[in-house]
């Protein structure tokens, strides 16, 4: 079973430097049943990075996995994970997970883990977007339509054509989407090249 580093928390890090455990996933798939045993796993590229066990119980789960220490040695981790659920507008409930740092208790959709899965605020992290440069921002959201509009990873690459199967109407959308983001991005990097350049020309 792959296991979690236990360094990697604390203000340097964001939420997409973890490893997420969102209660919407395991509700929406079925997983949340009392009684059941299941492996849940996190991939990239089609191999496994990190794993662990999760246990359901009526009042919540018990999450089983290694996590290495400060020293390098690996340890075991075995605890319980609550579970409160609250009613939806158009009927059903809801799931969420109480964070399992002593004094904390908030109502959660998604534990992030480090040595011990816990809330954003417990484990200290921004959201990705707030530590992003304008460019890098715009980058991100050009590379997150390209991924849906099947094309080559890069805002720098050519565009590519409509995916089978997705309607004209959302393509053309999306691509008009895209091309504004390019644009910014390009345009930032001419004005970082001109201040470069005469950067240089000064100190000559």
């Amino acid at each position: 079973m792959g296991g979690f580093n236990s360094g990697r928390h604390g203000g340097r890090y964001t939420t997409s430097d973890m490893r997420a455990l969102d209660i919407r996933k395991l509700q929406r798939d079925g997983f949340l049943r009392p009684g059941r045993s299941f492996g849940w796993h996190w991939k990239r590229g089609g191999q496994t990075l990190a794993s662990i066990n999760i246990q359901t119980g009526q009042d919540g789960v018990i999450l089983k996995y290694r996590s290495s220490t400060d020293a390098g040695a690996w340890q075991e981790r075995h605890y319980a994970v609550q579970v409160a659920w609250s009613p939806c507008h158009y009927g059903g409930q809801r799931a969420w997970w109480i964070c399992p740092v002593v004094g904390c208790a908030r109502r959660v959709a998604i534990l992030y883990g480090g040595a011990v899965f816990a809330c954003r605020h417990c484990q200290r992290l921004a959201y990705r977007s707030q530590r992003e440069c304008l460019d890098d921002r715009m980058t991100r959201r050009a590379d997150k339509l390209r991924e849906r509009l099947k094309w080559e990873d890069g805002v720098l690459n050519a565009s590519g054509g409509k995916p089978k199967g997705m309607h004209w109407r959302t393509f053309e959308r999306l691509r008009a989407r895209h091309d504004i983001f390019v644009g910014q991005v390009i345009t930032s990097m001419d004005v970082k090249l001109g201040l470069l350049r005469r950067e240089l020309d000064r100190r000559r």
